[in-house]
Formats: structure tokens, C-alpha cells, sequence
């Protein structure tokens, strides 16, 4: 009976670990490098924050275009005014006057600088004075405007000038997020590899405490069947208990390097995900690539976004700087109008020459007569005008004129800086490609050494030619050197994805599009 309760609560035991261990594995997320990216790009609030500056800049954009847009306007006024006679010939006792005008006008911008505007204006005029000819009267006139700055405030610099600072503040924000882009990249796979070497080395230091262990056990047997004396159990549970603290702060690490990478994926987006465990599917492999200097630069010189930036502000500094220049000038403005009136009406018939009696009829007139007589340009007029304008102190314009120069002048000495700054760059990403393979291989011979030492070391001590200090010492420098290969890999990779960010090509690599 007791076998069978014993044997009952084994399996018991055993189907409860097994669902431990499915409710962790379905707590594990199994993700690789490229997934980490994925919902970086997707979930991290950094990207989404820079994501809405394009769409902000090509508002301003369009607004600022508007400018240019033709104006449509439309205008209507009725007016009467009633006011007492003050002289004979007004003939009535109270004078009163009716006046409705409308109208429509089409105007636009130009890129010159100056405007365009086509108008039609029409009115009725009523009135119950004497000595009328017309009553009531028509009118229209077809009236076309020109004007045009011809030296401050000329030319498409000048009057697209926000236009233009809009289109390049657009482009700097397109290569902002594309900057933010690549730097979130490089960010998830140094988070990435960071929790892959602590995971590794917490593997490395599991596996020194297990050889430090089984030492300790072997010690204790011998010490039992007196083959070693006391001490020896003293020192390997020294060594042992070293190697437990060595473990506890490999994992505290693997906790903190966890944390690190779920905060670049911004796993909290996506629910309950956050709660989960990561495991880590790509391994840390060495895979030795030569680079080119000469080719790395010139690509990083084309693709760096940092660098493109600069260059586009130093286009905002030159328009800055060329309009302030046309502000230092006089103003001299040309005007050109040209109008064609008609008039038309009811128009009053008197006796022979006796104005002072009543009219005796009317012969009929409408407002279409007005119109038809207003586009025949039955009636030329014109103007042309010119008017300078100079100002008796500048000190102002002078002052923008010197700023725009100095802050032109500044701008290409960062941009200089910034072409220095990435050929340093990408040369230290380079010369730390070249140095961490050397690295890799060294230390994996480091490693194989170390495993060869400590297995002679071992059958040394088996044939009593070696003691337990010695082989504890043998395997510490075995653990560190496997730490050190693991690190030299990492670093290895780490130098790669560098020259990757320096060189501006993670987006490419991965297809990624950024504006237009």
C-alpha cells in the first residue's frame, strides 16, 4: 500500500511539473533580432513621436502654398441716402438717392513677386433730381491690375521664400525620422546582443559552478575515505560559494538586459505581451566580412541623414541670406491698369431744348447693355505708373543682412564638422571590425587552451600529480575565457550593425521607405 501511494504521489508530482512547464513555455515569446526590430519600428514611442513630424511639415507646406492660390471675392452694397433740398435746380423738396453696386474679382500671386487681378463691377444708380439725362442709370466696368516689385521684393526667391522653407523643413523632417529610425535599429540590436551575453555568460557561469561543485563532492568523498585532508573542502566550498554570487549577478544582469530590450520594443503596447519571458532564437555567430574604407565612407557620405540635414538647413541659411540681400535694396514698384467702362440706362426725353420742363418720355436701357458695352472695350483707359521708394535708414535690414551672412557662414563649418565627424565614424567602425575578429579568433584559441589545460589539469590530479587549488584555478580560467569568446562575438557583431548605422544602410537593408 505504501509503494502504491508513494508511486501515486510521484506521478501526481510529475503531471505538475509538466503543466509548470507548458504554462512557462506558453509564456515564453520566442523572438530573433529581426523581429525585435519589427516591433520597435511599429511599437516604440520615440518612432511614433518623429513619425508625425512629416505630416505636420507637409501641412505647413500646403499651407504655405496657398499663398499662390487664386482669390475668388464677391461684393454687393445697396446704399440709399435721403437728404432735403438746399437749391432750386435739385427741383424736388427731398432729395433722394439710390445706389446698388456689385461685383466679382479674381486676384493671384505670382512667383515674381507681384499680382494679377481681373475685376467686374456693376452698379444702379437711382435718383429724383432734376436735370437727369439717364435714370436710372447702369454701369460696369471690366478692370484688369498689374503689379510688380522690380527690385526689393523681386524675384521667385523672395516671394516663394516660405514655400521653399517649408519644402526643406519637409525634407529635414523626413530624414529626422529616418535618423530616428536607424538610431532605434542600431539601439534594439545592441539591446538585443546585450541580453544574448548575459544570457551566455550566466550559461558559462552555471557551468563553472556545476564543475565547481562536482569538485566539492568529489573533495568530500575523499576527505570521507581519508584520502585529502579537511581543508580541501574549506577551499572548494570557497570557490563554490564565489561562483553562486558570480551566478546571481549574471542573472540579475540577464533580468536588467531583459528589461532594456522590452522597453526599445515597447512589448506594453501589445497587452499582456510585456508579462512574458523573451528568449533570444539567434545565437551569436562569427562570420568575418571585409569592409572597404574607401567604399563605406563614400556611402556613408551619401545616406547619412545627420549629414543630409545640414545640408539642407545650409539651403535655408543661402535663400535666408539672399533675401535678406534683397531687402537692402529701394523699393521700386511698377502699376498697370487698364478698364473698360460702359454705362447704360433709361434715358429721358426732354422737350427742345427745355431741360428746366419735365421729360416727355424715355427710351428704355437695361444693365446688359452696360455689360455688352464694358467687354466690347468700347471705352480705353490705362495707367502706368512707378514708385520708388527708399528708406533713410537701413540699420535693420543691415543688422539681417550680417546675421544671415555670420549664421551662413557657421552652418558650413558644421557641416564640415559633420563630414569629419563620419569619417571618424565609419574609420572606427571599420578598424573595430578588423580588431574584434582578431579578438574572436584569439580568444576562441584562448578558450580550446583552456579546455585542454583544465582536462590535463584533471588527470593530473586523478594520478595525484595536481591538487584541488590548481584545478579550481584551471577552471575559473576556463569559464573567463569562454565569458571572453562570447564577448569577443558579441562585440564582433555589435562593430558590424556600427558601420551598418554609420554607413545609414539598416533601412535599405530591410526595405524600409522613408518619404517620398
Amino acid at each position: 500500500v505504501k509503494m502504491k501511494t508513494s508511486l501515486i504521489v510521484v506521478l501526481a508530482l510529475s503531471l505538475l511539473f509538466m503543466k509548470l512547464a507548458v504554462a512557462q513555455e506558453k509564456q515564453a515569446l520566442n523572438l530573433s533580432l529581426e523581429d525585435c526590430i519589427a516591433k520597435a519600428l511599429k511599437n516604440n514611442l520615440n518612432v511614433a513621436i518623429e513619425q508625425l513630424n512629416p505630416e505636420l511639415a507637409s501641412l505647413s507646406l500646403t499651407k504655405a502654398r496657398e499663398m499662390f492660390a487664386p482669390r475668388f471675392e464677391l461684393s454687393c452694397a445697396n446704399n440709399r441716402q435721403e437728404t432735403p433740398s438746399y437749391w432750386w435746380i435739385q427741383g424736388a423738396g427731398t432729395n433722394i438717392n439710390k445706389l446698388f453696386d456689385y461685383g466679382v474679382t479674381i486676384a493671384k500671386a505670382i512667383p515674381t513677386g507681384g499680382n494679377l487681378s481681373l475685376s467686374l463691377q456693376s452698379y444702379k444708380s437711382d435718383t429724383n433730381q432734376a436735370f437727369q439725362l439717364i435714370n436710372p442709370r447702369y454701369g460696369s466696368t471690366l478692370r484688369f491690375d498689374f503689379s510688380q516689385p522690380l527690385l526689393k521684393d523681386f524675384g521667385p526667391k523672395v516671394a516663394r521664400r516660405q514655400i521653399l522653407l517649408a519644402e526643406t523643413n519637409l525634407d529635414i523632417s523626413q530624414l529626422q525620422l529616418r535618423n530616428t529610425l536607424i538610431e532605434t535599429i542600431y539601439l534594439v540590436q545592441e539591446a538585443y546582443w546585450n541580453y544574448v551575453f548575459a544570457i551566455e555568460n550566466s550559461e558559462v557561469k552555471k557551468q563553472s559552478l556545476q564543475l565547481g561543485r562536482d569538485l566539492l563532492a568529489k573533495n568530500k568523498k575523499e576527505v570521507e575515505f581519508g584520502q585529502l585532508a579537511p581543508i580541501e573542502i574549506l577551499n572548494a566550498e570557497s570557490v563554490v560559494a564565489q561562483r553562486e554570487a558570480d551566478l546571481i549577478q549574471a542573472e540579475g544582469l540577464i533580468s536588467r538586459s531583459e528589461e532594456v530590450l522590452k522597453s526599445m520594443i515597447n512589448l506594453a503596447a501589445e497587452g499582456d505581451a510585456r508579462l512574458k519571458k523573451l528568449v533570444p532564437v539567434d545565437k551569436p555567430e562569427f562570420k568575418e566580412r571585409r569592409i572597404a574604407l574607401d567604399e563605406a565612407l563614400k556611402e556613408a557620405m551619401e545616406r547619412r541623414p545627420d549629414l543630409k540635414i545640414l545640408q539642407k538647413s545650409l539651403e535655408s541659411k543661402e535663400l535666408n541670406l539672399s533675401v535678406a540681400k534683397n531687402q537692402m535694396l529701394p523699393g521700386l514698384d511698377l502699376q498697370l491698369s487698364y478698364w473698360s467702362p460702359g454705362i447704360s440706362g433709361d434715358r429721358l426725353i426732354y422737350p427742345e431744348g427745355d431741360f428746366f420742363s419735365p421729360p416727355i418720355g424715355k427710351q428704355p436701357g437695361s444693365p446688359a447693355d452696360s455689360l455688352r458695352d464694358a467687354f466690347k472695350l468700347l471705352y480705353s483707359n490705362w495707367n502706368v505708373g512707378l514708385t520708388l521708394s527708399i528708406p533713410l535708414s537701413n540699420l535693420t535690414t543691415r543688422a539681417d543682412f550680417a546675421y544671415a551672412k555670420i549664421d551662413l557662414s557657421q552652418s558650413r563649418v558644421r557641416l564640415k564638422n559633420m563630414e569629419e565627424q563620419v569619417a571618424l565614424d565609419v574609420s572606427d567602425a571599420v578598424r573595430a571590425i578588423e580588431t574584434n575578429a582578431k579578438r574572436v579568433e584569439a580568444y576562441r584559441i584562448a578558450r580550446e587552451l583552456a579546455e585542454k589545460s583544465l582536462d590535463a589539469e584533471e588527470k593530473k590530479l586523478k594520478v595525484g600529480l595536481s591538487t584541488n587549488y590548481f584545478v579550481l584555478e584551471f577552471q575559473e580560467k576556463l569559464a573567463n575565457a569562454r565569458s571572453m569568446e562570447v564577448k569577443a562575438k558579441i562585440d564582433y557583431i555589435l562593430s558590424v550593425e556600427r558601420l551598418e548605422k554609420a554607413m545609414a544602410t539598416s533601412l535599405e537593408k530591410r526595405n524600409i521607405k522613408v518619404g517620398g
